[in-house]
C-alpha cells in the first residue's frame, strides 16, 4: 500500500509541481527501507521500493526546477506502536524519558522529527535521515550489513517475543 500511494500522488501531482519555479517531492520510506527489521518484512519491502522510487525519481529530475527527497525516520515518539501490535510498554512511569525500548537511542520527539525533515527538505538533501537511530543503523548498514541486521535482531527479538 505504501509504494502505491506514493506512486500514485507522484504522478498525480508532478506534472502540477514541474510547472511551478520551484518545488519539492518528499517522500517518506523507513528505517526499515534500508535495513531488514524482523516481524516486519512485507513493510520494510515496500518502503525499501519507496526508498528505490525516490532515488530513481531524483535522478530524473536532476535538471528540472523539482528536488526531490526521501525521507528515513527511525523510531518518532507518536501513537503509532499503540496500534503496531508490538507491546512497547515499559514497568517504569517515566516514559517520556525513556529511550525506545531495547535501542539504546532516544526516540525522537514529533516536533523534532518535523524540523529535520523541513531542514531536509530546504537545505535540497536527497535522505533526510530522522533520529539518532537512523543515522547510526543506516551508516552501520553501509559498512557492515550483516553485522547491522544481527543487531537489529537481537533489538527485536525480545520485542518480538512478549
Amino acid at each position: 500500500m505504501s509504494l502505491y500511494g506514493t506512486l500514485h500522488t507522484v504522478r498525480a501531482l508532478l506534472p502540477r509541481l514541474l510547472e511551478r519555479p520551484v518545488a519539492h517531492v518528499a517522500n517518506v520510506s523507513s528505517m526499515g527501507g534500508f535495513l531488514p527489521v524482523p516481524g516486519q518484512t512485507i513493510y520494510g519491502a515496500s518502503k525499501a521500493a519507496v526508498k528505490l522510487m525516490t532515488e530513481g525519481l531524483y535522478a530524473e529530475l536532476l535538471d528540472t526546477n523539482v528536488g526531490v527527497s526521501v525521507v528515513l525516520p527511525g523510531a518518532v515518539r507518536t501513537e503509532i506502536s499503540a496500534n503496531s501490535g508490538v507491546d512497547m510498554s515499559r514497568s517504569d512511569a517515566s516514559q517520556e524519558d525513556a529511550s525506545e525500548e531495547g535501542s539504546g537511542f532516544p526516540m525522537t520527539e514529533a516536533d523534532e522529527a518535523a524540523r529535520i525533515i523541513v531542514d531536509g527538505i530546504e537545505s535540497d538533501r536527497l535522505h533526510i535521515l530522522v533520529g539518532r537511530d537512523a543515522r547510526m543503523m543506516y551508516r552501520l548498514n553501509r559498512l557492515v550489513p550483516r553485522r547491522s541486521t544481527h543487531l537489529i535482531q537481537r533489538r527485536m527479538k525480545d520485542l518480538l517475543d512478549r
